[in-house]
């Protein structure tokens, strides 16, 4: 773990020392002295672990602040599954990186926050600085979903909840540089790094569980949120107004165009519209990260038009579409997208490269949908509706079955 909890380039320096100790001979006698960080350094390096974390603190303090007659045990449990402490960190057994693990982990948050306010009603809309990094977050909430969004210039969603379904919707990974990914770069995909006597560490071992192309490694210039806006491919620049009492809303002034974005929650329903003012000629897009349990496997598709094009692992591409259904098997649910102008679909896998014991692999984080639009379009307003598999609207078999293989 010393090393895992390094940045990549410090992680890449400390490796070294420690191959220049062993070459030298004095390694095993002096190695108590020569460390790497420390474990805390998980959460500074990855923002998603350090925001689970303070979370499920939070939810720790409420609990704890709690009448002792309104306290159970069904509380106290989805608090210690919470704290499973695999998908906080990041090494060879996957950790942070496996979605499983970080679901469960908000499975739990999600079910105790429920809990908690029905014992102590929280207000639908409320401000803080949740993991504490400076910058406040605004959650809006009516019970049955709940968006969070942080005040800075991104205007974008981090945290979506369905309580219902007991998902966080926004639980993805921003791609980032790691210190085994020069590895794969030197090993020309097949060599093998261990040429001492004796068997190789799974550490050691180069080999791929699957095809890997260097742009699989790029690390994203942007948090994987939800809504994160383009304007002729400029991330759009945003500053919080004052809002209506259940919603919130931005603003980017970006000459000679003004975009007014605001967000609000109705029922089973998220809604976010779009304002724009001024003449600019280009495109504007939306890019929505969104976390589905099934990821690249069976039980994930895409249904459009009461067909079924795809499944969450392959490319989708739509010239003009208004509503798309993202059915997933293992989430018991659906999450339905409707627009109100015809936008430019283009859906894909969100990937991550993690190392394990058995190779190097790719990982599904997300479902990645670019929506775009000529910036003649005026008005927009965009709506994601979250459905158990008892309320599905698109007229399919109750058990989601029936899709097809993911590339």
């Amino acid at each position: 773990m010393n090393e895992w909890t390094l940045p990549a380039q410090p992680a890449n320096i400390y490796a070294g020392l420690i191959q220049q100790a062993k070459t030298a001979g004095w390694y095993e006698r002096h190695k108590a002295f020569l460390r790497g960080g420390i474990w805390k350094n998980f959460l500074s390096r990855y923002p998603e672990s350090n925001w689970m974390h303070k979370r499920m603190l939070g939810l720790s303090a409420r609990l704890a602040a709690l009448p002792e007659g309104k306290r159970d045990a069904a509380m106290k449990q989805r608090l210690y599954e919470a704290q499973a402490n695999d998908a906080y960190w990041h090494g060879l057994f996957g950790g942070l990186y496996l979605p499983h693990l970080r679901r469960a982990v908000y499975k739990a948050i999600v079910e105790l926050e429920a809990m908690l306010d029905a014992c102590a009603p929280r207000p639908a809309r409320f401000v803080e600085d949740t993991d504490l990094d400076g910058t406040e977050e605004i959650y809006l909430q009516n019970g049955l979903i709940q968006a969070v969004l942080k005040l800075d210039d991104g205007g974008a969603i981090y945290e979506l909840d369905s309580y219902a379904l007991r998902h966080n919707f926004g639980d993805t990974l921003q791609r980032q540089a790691e210190h085994y990914h020069h590895r794969i770069h030197r090993s020309g995909h097949g060599a093998r790094e261990h040429n001492g006597t004796g068997i190789a560490s799974a550490h050691d071992r180069i080999s791929f569980k699957h095809k890997i192309e260097t742009i699989d490694m790029e690390a994203d210039d942007h948090a994987r949120g939800l809504f994160v806006d383009r304007l002729n491919g400029v991330f759009v620049s945003y500053r919080h107004e004052s809002s209506a009492v259940d919603g919130t809303c931005f603003r980017a002034d970006v000459f000679p165009l003004h975009i007014k974005k605001s967000f609000n929650l109705t029922d089973n329903r998220l809604l976010v519209s779009y304002r724009f003012a001024g003449e600019v000629e280009g495109i504007f897009s939306t890019e929505i990260n969104l976390a589905m349990p099934s990821c690249d496997g069976w039980g994930g598709r895409y249904i459009h038009e009461g067909q079924i094009p795809g499944g969450f692992g392959q490319l989708l591409e739509l010239s003009t579409m208004t509503r798309l259904t993202l059915d997933d098997d293992e989430l018991g649910g659906s999450i339905v997208l409707n627009i109100s102008s015809p936008a430019a679909l283009r859906a894909q896998p969100h990937y991550s490269v993690s190392q394990s014991e058995g190779g190097f692999e790719k990982i599904m984080q997300a479902v990645t949908l670019m929506l775009e639009w000529p910036l003649s379009v005026g008005e927009l307003i965009i709506t994601l509706e979250f459905n158990t598999k008892k309320s599905r609207p698109d007229g399919l078999p109750g058990n989601g079955r029936g899709g097809v293989k993911p590339g």
